[in-house]
């Protein structure tokens, strides 16, 4: 067996996770950083190395198209004009495989990937490598974000036999779907260091007509070890470990990770880190009298920090970018993701909970505005991605981040003001410039720019406070404030001008899910109605456009048509365990943003599909896919890692312990103990690459408050008692709201709301824990005293 990987520079790599480890060892997950090496190969191929553009330009591209011009998928129909003979992924190449006895070719990506686009230029465009690709493989392209089953199935075998992954993926399969060597990005040609892609498919040809009894024995071999090892049961276990002890060594190999200078928690490349970033706070929470809890909540506020002053965020625009290529969070890989936006303005909201600086809901609205202006349909639904890259000017060959960057010329003819009163002669722009560090040979440095395509360009980051800036020219604070946000709109409207990134207008549910939740507590934590109305408006979406009432089944993904219309793939892409966990998350956060129970019941009916299509009845816990959609792949998996996105079983075990607070069914509990219990043995042995589970663990064990206000929903006392409890920071609770109505959907679900009276005919708030249930509540200060204890 063979993984072929030729990493790029870090930089550059298209691994979308944040610093959690795979196994044992501490260390960024191989999903987060170009890493590689070769193991035993019956295809014996150097290892090579993906350092550089090829010199030589690709041939002129056919303009025939192939088979990939009917999908739908932005990224299946960037190959559509390749002279390769793709295939989708389907029954049709899986036939002509078998028929013709040939190796599948499965090419993995999606449309914003930056070494992707490399591979399509310098190897897909290429005639030879696609004469060669379409008489002795089966090519298939896969959209990784439409087909999560297949990209996790092949991303294991890539890092189960190296020491790295990422995308572009690339992997050689026998017709039966058996992987057999796989690797990233490969150059088109040899380098000193490396082997080019038309050599490993020339190795690989030869090998599969010589040698191919070999190399299915080793694939089946490698299969059952895969099985064996990715198999996560409860086994002869009763009850998950305990939570204290999982906290405390999470917290520990966090805390052994952390860079103090800077946050975060790895050297370079950065991610963000909102799953990590949350059991921080969460730890925080359960041990605010110690020095660890002290320790944690500083980690959190102060990577939040450094990250939102840093050009991981974009200064001009808003949103935040991929991941930053260097330790201080400067330069960005300038892709934008919306599961990002949607995680991090939640984390954000929770940091201004935690600390009442607006410095943090400021950058929580910031990254709404983002979404709202360049991610959302006008129907409502969210769009997956901006790409990184972008002609500097029309017609030019795209850049990475040249849609972003700044030099100090362009910034002082947009800003050529001066300002009076500073104690030296000062322009706007060179108030602007000094304080988000702009130089004239530009800010990049040629480790973060290794093509030398950014020279002379700049990175808008925050160098110092404004207090410092203000000093410097003896100028007001406030002044100066409004001096730099005016000069920001300038520049904002100058970039309207360029040329724009791609954007993936393909739409997830598990993003939309992930979105909603975003707009949701932000709104709720803010306390303001139209960010609350946007989630609304994104669940209405997924309601209409992505939900079979038929079947109570989801829909994975769709599409923007013509006109801004809204299209589906034929047949329907279903969805997969992360669409119904995360739009569960969503709907149970828009249920206590707005107190509108039908979100709730939709939630509920979304969690009994869920269960009929993914529970594991014997082993515990859910897979990512339904057994019938991933017919023929070699493994059905339980993803155990949160990663850039939590892993759906995490989401999922909270969603479960969430359900149970506001319905009573005890089938959500029990649920939620057998997940958690299978999970122990990844949790014992490495509680850092599950934080989102370790914080449900704890939640589940200390048990839930149940926050029941009994009040009209739109009476102004309701309403004060509900943006009491919305502006604390309260992750162990369901809020429910009771208008005393017993034939309501809540009292259905529990019939003690109907028990509970108003005081004094004014909105009044019950606390129930374990058991227990507090004095009747009116007051907000009331309130918040007895939910601060």
């Amino acid at each position: 067996m063979s993984h072929l990987s030729s990493p790029p520079p870090k930089h550059k790599g298209e691994h979308k996770g944040h610093g959690l480890p795979r196994g044992s060892e501490r260390g960024s997950s191989s999903r987060d950083k170009d890493r590689s090496s070769t193991v035993s190969s019956s295809v014996p191929m150097p290892a090579g190395g993906k350092g550089s553009r090829s010199s030589c330009p690709p041939s002129v591209p056919q303009r025939t198209h192939n088979r990939l011009i009917n999908e739908k998928s932005p990224y299946l129909l960037q190959h559509a004009y390749n002279p390769v003979d793709w295939y989708p992924w389907g029954q049709e190449a899986f036939d002509k495989a078998r028929k013709e006895n040939k190796p599948i070719f499965l090419s993995v990506g999606y449309s914003t990937c930056h070494w992707c686009h490399m591979m399509e230029e310098e190897s897909f465009q290429n005639e030879e490598i696609g004469r060669l690709l379409s008489e002795d493989f089966i090519s298939v392209k896969v959209d990784r974000e439409e087909r999560p089953d297949v990209d996790k199935v092949y991303m294991t075998f890539v890092q189960a036999t190296s020491s790295g992954g990422g995308w572009p993926m690339n992997v050689w399969l026998t017709p039966n779907l058996q992987p057999f060597v796989g690797g990233t990005y490969f150059p088109p040609e040899d380098g000193l260091t490396r082997v080019g892609f038309r050599t490993v498919l020339l190795r690989i040809r030869d090998q599969w007509k010589q040698n191919k009894n070999t190399l299915l024995e080793n694939s089946q071999r490698v299969t059952t070890a895969l099985l064996a090892r990715s198999e996560i049961s409860m086994g002869d276990r009763q009850l998950p470990p305990s939570a204290a002890t999982m906290n405390s060594r999470c917290f520990q190999q966090l805390d052994e990770g952390y860079d103090e200078e800077y946050g975060g928690f790895a050297e370079a490349p950065k991610f963000p880190t909102p799953v990590i970033l949350n059991f921080l706070f969460f730890y925080w929470l359960n041990h605010r009298l110690t020095q660890d809890g002290s320790r944690a909540q500083q980690m959190a506020l102060h990577t939040l920090k450094m990250m939102a002053n840093g050009g991981i965020r974009d200064h001009v625009g808003q949103g935040f970018h991929r991941y930053s290529t260097d330790r201080q969070w400067h330069v960005p890989h300038f892709e934008k993701m919306l599961y990002d936006q949607a995680q991090l303005a939640v984390a954000y909201s929770h940091a201004f909970q935690i600390s009442g600086d607006e410095f943090f809901s400021d950058v929580a609205k910031g990254i709404l505005q983002y979404v709202s202006r360049s991610l959302t349909h006008r129907f409502g639904g969210f769009y997956c991605a901006e790409d990184a890259d972008s002609p500097p000017e029309r017609g030019m060959r795209p850049k990475e981040g040249a849609f972003y960057v700044w030099t100090v010329k362009e910034v002082q003819h947009l800003l050529p003001e001066p300002i009076p009163g500073a104690t030296e002669p000062l322009t706007s722009g060179q108030l602007l410039m000094k304080h988000y560090g702009l130089t004239e040979a530009g800010n990049i440095g040629l480790s973060q720019d290794p093509k030398g395509e950014l020279q002379g360009q700049n990175v808008l980051t925050v160098r110092y406070s404004l207090e410092l800036t203000a000093a410097r020219f003896g100028l007001d604070v406030e002044a100066v404030r409004t001096l730099l946000n005016t000069g920001l709109e300038k520049l904002f409207q100058a970039r309207k001008h360029r040329p724009k990134p791609h954007l993936d207008n393909k739409m997830l549910a598990a993003w939309n899910g992930l979105m909603v939740s975003g707009y949701a507590v932000t709104g709720a934590v803010l306390g303001i109605e139209k960010l609350i109305n946007c989630a609304t408006s994104g669940a209405k979406f997924l309601k209409r456009h992505m939900f079979d009432v038929a079947t109570g089944r989801l829909m994975r993904t769709c599409y923007t048509g013509s006109g801004g219309t809204v299209e589906h793939s034929n047949p329907p892409c279903w969805g997969f365990l992360e669409d119904y966990a995360f739009v569960v998350r969503g709907l149970l956060d828009l249920y206590e943003a707005s107190q509108e129970s039908a979100w709730l019941e939709w939630a509920l009916r979304l969690q009994d599909t869920q269960d009929r299509l993914f529970w594991d009845c014997q082993g515990g816990g859910y897979f990512c896919s339904e057994a019938e959609l991933g017919a023929g792949l070699p493994l059905r998996l339980k993803d155990d890692q949160d990663g850039a996105e939590p892993s759906a079983n995490s989401v999922s075990a909270h969603n479960l312990l969430r359900l149970h607070g506001f319905t009573g069914h005890r089938d959500w509990m029990d649920k939620c103990v057998c997940l958690l219990t299978a999970f122990s043995e990844r949790m014992r042995r490495v509680p850092v690459a599950l934080p989102e589970m370790v914080r449900t663990l704890s939640a589940h064990q200390q048990t839930l408050k149940q926050i029941v206000i009994c009040g009209d929903r739109q009476a102004k006392d309701t309403k004060a008692l509900v943006q009491c409890v919305h502006s604390m920071y309260i992750p162990n609770k369901v809020l429910i709201l009771s208008d005393g109505d017993p034939s309501s959907f809540m009292s259905r679900q529990l019939p003690f709301l109907s028990t509970l009276r108003r005081l004094e005919d004014r909105a009044t708030a019950y606390v129930y824990e374990n058991q227990a249930c507090s004095m009747p509540i009116t007051e907000p200060c009331e309130l918040r005293k007895l939910l601060h204890q």
